[in-house]
């Protein structure tokens, strides 16, 4: 009888209390998420190919990940290249972003933040680093100032790109010429200032 209805003198029905629930370290709870979004055998049927053949290629998710990670990042490497900034290097960034926009952000959002990849990733940036301070050591005097803009140039370089695409990649013909404005402001605030 639903409670509602039911006499005001008979006492309610008693119901069971909810099973207590165990609680998971935050590495176990983060694990069966994983597990739970991406298992090898959803990767299979998306692929169209079973799980042994996975598992012919790739001996576990983080061996895929791996994979992917190396190709996004040969991938821009390739677009961009890896020895000296110059005109073209941020309509290459911006391309190579649109062309594969979860690449770009595996690398650049994801992959930062998985331990296993972090010293890698950490490379990869300081590696953005010294191309940049090779290029603006000829423009700004001072060489203190030259290495903060060498820090902060590829980072905000790679923030617009990705603020870019994630506003639905606005006027592509110009995006690099926009981004290129942000990295200008960099260069001339690490330029000496007059009174």
């Amino acid at each position: 009888m639903p409670a509602s209805t039911q006499p005001a003198n008979q006492p309610a029905p008693q119901t069971e209390a909810p099973a207590p629930v165990r609680r998971l370290r935050r590495a176990e709870r983060r694990e069966q998420i994983l597990t739970a979004a991406t298992s090898l055998d959803d990767i299979a049927a998306q692929a169209g190919i079973s799980r042994a053949i996975l598992y012919r290629h790739f001996d576990s998710k983080t061996d895929l990940y791996r994979a992917v990670l190396d190709r996004a990042c040969a991938r821009l490497a390739s677009a961009v290249g890896t020895r000296d900034f110059t005109a073209d290097s941020v309509d290459a960034l911006v391309g190579a972003a649109a062309e594969d926009p979860d690449g770009f952000r595996l690398l650049f959002r994801h992959a930062a933040r998985e331990p296993e990849f972090r010293a890698e990733m950490d490379r990869f940036h300081n590696a953005m680093v010294t191309v940049a301070r090779r290029e603006l050591a000829a423009m700004i005097p001072d060489s203190s100032w030259a290495r903060w803009a060498a820090r902060l140039a590829p980072t905000v370089a790679v923030e617009a790109v990705m603020a870019w695409l994630e506003a639905g990649q606005p006027d592509r013909e110009r995006a690099a010429q926009r981004i290129g404005l942000a990295l200008d402001g960099i260069i001339k605030a690490a330029q000496p200032l007059t009174r």
